[in-house]
């Protein structure tokens, strides 16, 4: 099921995490692989992905977190 643009889920697929269509790279380990350093280039030459796919990816995450509350506790 496509949960977002070249997004999708699937129970059989990675136990149902968010992966990109057509392939098993999960979106978390795509957002990791930035976190730490690579740059799009070397992911998508790793994972044979393309730049709409971690795009895709980044806007996917991006979505999720501005509905996020964060909550101060003094």
């Amino acid at each position: 099921m496509e949960i977002a643009p070249r997004i999708v889920v699937d129970e059989k697929v990675r136990f149902g995490r968010p992966v990109i269509r057509g392939t098993r790279v999960p979106v978390d380990l795509i957002l990791a692989k930035l976190a730490g350093g690579m740059i799009y280039e070397e992911v998508m030459a790793e994972y044979d992905l393309i730049k709409e796919d971690i795009l895709a990816a980044l806007n996917y995450a991006a979505k999720h977190l501005s509905d996020e509350e964060v909550r101060a506790i003094s």
